[in-house]
């Protein structure tokens, strides 16, 4: 099978166009950067289980959310030391809503069943929007040191 001959012209169109730069810009969805499915966590507050050191970080395994995205103040479940523990999210890196602070890691407090935290401090400011939502954060607020 014999290729065609190309004019002169029609190769220095190709080697022009292929020496052009093209820059493409995307963007990032809000979804890529929230906290879903296997999304390495920090435990921020003074639990045994959470402070320990271990060689995988923990992991998000199931949010309880409708669209399966967490914000602030969802309850999300960790892989944790080969176990499977509930969590609260109490800051993520995602930007959220006007004057919300915006943290440098996706921070949770381990809570149990019935919704008390596991420790008894939190190493870490909360974000004051937690006194302001529906859900029973007395106990996660009381153990705060500092609020943002």
């Amino acid at each position: 099978m014999a290729l065609p001959k190309l004019s002169s012209s029609f190769i220095g169109l190709l080697v022009e166009t292929s020496s052009m730069v093209h820059q493409r810009t995307f963007s990032v969805s809000a979804v890529a950067s929230a906290i879903q499915k296997m999304t390495r966590v920090r435990v921020v507050d003074n639990s045994s289980l959470g402070n320990t050191p271990y060689h995988r970080a923990p992991r998000v395994i199931h949010v309880y959310t409708k669209n399966g995205v967490g914000k602030v103040g969802d309850k999300v479940l960790l892989a944790i030391k080969g176990q499977k523990k509930k969590a609260l999210i109490v800051g993520h890196k995602m930007p959220g809503e006007r004057m919300s602070p915006r943290f440098d890691s996706n921070n949770v407090v381990l809570i149990e069943e019935n919704g008390n935290p596991t420790g008894t401090r939190i190493k870490v400011p909360l974000p004051t929007q937690l006194r302001k939502m529906d859900g029973d954060y007395s106990k996660v607020l009381a153990i705060a040191s500092s609020f943002v």
